[in-house]
């Protein structure tokens, strides 16, 4: 696919760029200018690397998308800019700051913030890649003078017949397809993958070889912008703890709980409560030695604030052969198939499972599986594929056994 040349109008008001970045760009050599996101990581890094040998004007922008606690010791951005510079000054490109703190607290965390006290565990990555990194920063790539932007992701652009497709990854451990599946056709028509058929330890040995200072750093694996920090913690300082019980499906009290907010379907750590000990085992009966194995959340009551908790990984609570999901969001435009045969990920790293959808409408489906599918999360995405192709996908309600 030529992505350069690809022209696709969009409706926002554009964002004007810095008198900085006009005094950089003025009388430049016009080469198909790309504007590449650099979060001072190796991904984005040697991203803008391969780009500049291909022979494209590359421009480097840092977004800044998180200042609460910017002090604290699990905020990276001060030194990622540094590395980001660094690279860009080693790779003889201009970079840029920018700060998109407002949207992305205006258009993701407020959304993530409701959803989890709505009792739901939402994926912020997936809304923070489809309103902050290719709507806000393509806005202010356009205003570059950007034919196209570039990320880091592990994923691929193909365009088929004027239709732009999301593609898997080569290297599947890495593939980031289903963070990306929110994307439309006119944020796909300008992005592009660089490294979607890189394997990771290619991209960390071009780094070095180059020459890059980040060619070691550790990944991110923390929230989108937000860092690796005590999860529970973080978000106490945001929602109000209201504690309650801790009860099985059959409704026995087993313990008490924080808030249910903080809590997701299939956690293990953090419940406090370990096996029941009540009964004492005199033989190796199977029901006897369930009394010891680890909990689980499998439910939540929110009328009646209670956690239900189950013992073992393969509960009968905690599979579900089939879920509903809405806002549904297709890549292509068009919804896919009744009764085809698909695959699909309710999240993310889970391998494809085999399903079908079963009803569909402007905004919500139905699918099923031809296996039941562990601690299915409302809020969390289920994310369709046929082959290497991303579908699309939508949140997912609720998951039926």
């Amino acid at each position: 696919m030529n992505n350069e040349q690809v022209r696709s109008p969009l409706p926002n008001p554009l964002p004007q760029a810095s008198e900085k970045t006009r005094v950089l760009l003025r009388d430049a050599p016009r080469k198909p200018r790309v504007v590449v996101g650099m979060s001072g990581g190796v991904d984005s890094s040697v991203t803008a690397l391969l780009l500049k040998e291909q022979g494209y004007e590359v421009i480097g922008l840092f977004m800044k998308n998180w200042e609460d606690d910017d002090n604290s010791e699990y905020c990276s951005s001060r030194q990622d800019l540094i590395d980001a510079v660094s690279v860009a000054d080693t790779i003889g490109i201009p970079i840029e700051a920018v700060n998109f703190a407002k949207e992305y607290k205006d258009r993701v965390f407020s959304s993530f913030l409701r959803e989890y006290q709505a009792g739901r565990t939402p994926n912020p990555d997936i809304l923070c890649n489809a309103e902050i990194k290719f709507k806000a920063f393509l806005d202010h790539a356009i205003a570059l003078g950007a034919d196209t932007i570039a990320t880091g992701h592990y994923a691929q652009v193909r365009e088929v017949d004027g239709l732009f497709q999301l593609l898997k990854a080569t290297d599947q451990s890495k593939d980031q397809s289903y963070f990306l599946h929110r994307l439309n056709q006119a944020q796909l028509s300008r992005a592009m993958f660089p490294l979607g058929r890189l394997l990771k330890s290619e991209i960390r040995k071009i780094a070095e070889q180059h020459g890059l200072c980040n060619f070691a750093k550790k990944d991110s694996t923390g929230i989108c912008f937000i860092g690796e920090r005590p999860f529970r913690e973080f978000l106490s300082g945001y929602l109000p703890s209201q504690p309650g019980e801790m009860r099985t499906p059959e409704g026995r009290l087993v313990g008490k709980h924080i808030g249910l907010s903080f809590y997701t379907l299939g956690q293990r750590q953090g419940l406090g409560i370990g096996g029941l000990k009540e009964a004492k085992i005199t033989n190796k009966a199977p029901e006897a030695a369930a009394l010891h194995e680890p909990w689980f959340v499998a439910a939540k009551d929110m009328k009646n604030n209670r956690l239900i908790v189950v013992q073992g990984h393969d509960h009968p609570t905690l599979l579900s052969s089939r879920l509903t999901a809405l806002d549904a969001h297709w890549i292509s435009g068009t919804a896919p198939e009744i009764n085809y045969l698909y695959a699909a990920k309710t999240r993310y790293r889970q391998a494809d499972a085999p399903c079908v959808v079963t009803q569909i409408s402007a905004e919500e489906c139905a699918v099923s599986f031809e296996q039941p599918q562990w601690a299915v999360t409302p809020g969390q995405s289920v994310v369709l594929y046929e082959g290497e192709v991303c579908l699309g996908g939508a949140i997912i309600e609720a998951g039926q056994f």
